[in-house]
């Protein structure tokens, strides 16, 4: 037991020492935690079951981190997203896994089995870190940020099929058969239980919940859904996060969603701090040393034949420079590999060389991406450069009075700004979408910028305080939160209109300070009324 506490307070000081020193250099903490673990495993000897029991602890991480995420994909969301999802990630993924299998059978001489598990386990991203740094650099709905979750969706309901290929290679019965119907029975179970029932109980087991009128009692049953839905779909076969992240779509259809996110990050966030230490667990710096050459050059080698592969099939779709965004995002490989190298080499597949290289590559690629994302932009525009007229446009305010900031550029937001501004009324226009942005300049509009409502430095810089009004007309619901908390923290005094389309969107900014919710369903009834009433007088 001392030991333990030893080895806890050692692992908490080594992390705080060296996040507060990388952290005034903006080095993510996602690096610290990877040194800590590796610094951590020098000082202390860990036996087989302490590293097993860590690693179980530390999947916790992404347990909770894939089911934040299903929080903010409903059903509805993911129809929406079903190009992002099911035709640019079922291109990555099989393009990336075949390309990766054909090199290692022809340069690296390996059997079929072994190069096609490797093969499909490079062609996985990491989640954890990708999704941790869009959520904290607020990009996760930007339009590269999109195409990116869309794609890791798709990549980790991938690693079901790949972990079925290895019980495949590995199995001493002709049973194969019966093992696909198996698996396909298993997955509609665990949809039945956790959409089709979930989505009638969960709603209503919160209702109850809520009426112990204690935050506690909440956040420890939030804990038992999310752990329940990991444990049901680890027991029918499938991933823990797999699960979490279904158990988040179906919340996501109720109106606890954001309460539940909130009350979650902190967990979140910790969890996933142990699972990078762990990460760092598994670097063996002697191997390291002796192959670092091959490392370092099967690491620049995959990444860029990734990032390649993504780049030539999306920009087919999309434009070139959220192509390369997008493909610089997922370029590295991904934690779930690791977990496929682990059962590879247990059962095999890979000798204990090839998959302590393929670990170091895969944490080498893991420890560049904070690098690569925190300068997207940057890496960005040495390939496409952004449209000068754009980046003239953006934020670039002139110490504004008495203004109206208008969020959101679509229907409603071209009607308000075209009434101000036939009432010369001074206003500003706030819109993230490049594309509405272009457009709104090309017509001649002179009050719109480039900048995310969403951020509490745009509305500073834009001097909500002294403002009129701040109209909110976003149709997303999600980024609508958002920028109605980011107002909300600037105080009480701010005149908030926000237009909402319907009774479950104001429910979603009832506990908000807003002043003025406008439901244009309402409004829309009140005319059509007062329209009978005219006639039957």
């Amino acid at each position: 037991m001392e030991k333990v506490l030893l080895i806890l307070i050692a692992t908490i000081a080594i992390s705080t020492i060296i996040n507060v020193f990388l952290k005034r250099f903006d080095i993510p903490t996602v690096i610290g935690y990877i040194f800590t673990g590796l610094i951590t495993m020098q000082i202390f000897d860990f036996g087989a079951n302490s590293q097993e029991t860590l690693s179980h602890l530390a999947e916790f991480g992404i347990v909770f981190l894939m089911f934040t995420i299903g929080l903010e994909f409903s059903i509805g969301h993911m129809k929406s997203m079903k190009r992002e999802v099911f035709r640019y990630g079922a291109m990555q993924v099989l393009i990336s896994g075949i390309t990766f299998t054909i090199l290692s059978i022809y340069i690296f001489n390996m059997d079929i089995k072994s190069a096609i598990v490797i093969g499909f386990a490079l062609s996985l991203s990491s989640t954890a870190i990708v999704l941790k740094i869009l959520n904290e650099k607020n990009q996760i709905h930007s339009s590269f940020g999109r195409v990116a979750v869309g794609i890791l969706i798709f990549q980790d309901l991938a690693v079901i099929p790949i972990l079925l290929m290895i019980s495949i290679f590995t199995s001493h019965d002709n049973s194969i058969f019966q093992l696909l119907i198996t698996t396909l029975l298993s997955a509609i179970v665990v949809f039945i239980i956790l959409f089709v029932v979930g989505k009638f109980f969960i709603e209503r087991f919160f209702d109850w919940v809520i009426s112990s009128d204690s935050e506690e009692i909440f956040l420890v049953s939030v804990l038992l859904i999310v752990i329940t839905s990991s444990t049901i779909a680890e027991f029918f076969g499938f991933s823990y996060s797999l699960g979490a992240f279904l158990a988040g779509m179906t919340i996501a259809e109720t109106k606890y969603r954001y309460k539940i996110e909130a009350d979650l990050i902190p967990f979140r966030d910790i969890l996933l701090g142990v699972f990078f230490i762990t990460i760092g667990m598994q670097i063996d710096p002697l191997i390291a040393i002796e192959y670092s050459s091959t490392i370092l050059t099967l690491l620049f080698t995959i990444m860029a034949i990734k990032a390649l592969i993504i780049f030539i099939s999306l920009q087919f779709f999309l434009q070139s420079r959220t192509a390369i965004k997008s493909a610089f995002t997922l370029m590295q490989v991904g934690e779930f590999a690791l977990a496929i190298f682990s059962l590879a080499f247990s059962n095999g597949l890979i000798s204990s060389i090839t998959n302590q290289i393929m670990i170091m590559t895969v944490v080498l690629s893991m420890i560049l991406t904070p690098f690569i994302l925190n300068n997207i932009k940057s890496i960005a525009n040495i390939f496409f450069k952004e449209p000068t007229k754009l980046r003239d446009r953006a934020i670039k305010s002139a110490g504004y009075r008495n203004h109206v900031i208008i969020c959101g550029y679509g229907v409603t937001g071209k009607k308000i700004s075209k009434k101000l501004r036939d009432r010369d009324i001074l206003y500003v226009i706030l819109e993230h979408d490049i594309k509405l942005v272009d457009s709104a300049i090309n017509s001649g509009e002179k009050a719109i910028f480039l900048a995310n409502s969403a951020q509490k430095s745009v509305l500073e810089h834009f001097n909500i305080k002294e403002s009129i009004a701040i109209v909110v007309a976003i149709s997303d619901e999600h980024q609508m939160r958002l920028v109605c908390e980011n107002i909300n923290s600037f105080g009480e005094n701010i005149n908030t209109i926000v237009r909402v389309r319907n009774s479950s969107e104001a429910d979603v900014l009832k506990d908000l300070n807003i002043k003025n919710i406008v439901n244009s369903k309402d409004i829309i009834s009140d005319i059509l009324v007062e329209k009978v009433l005219e006639n039957i007088k």
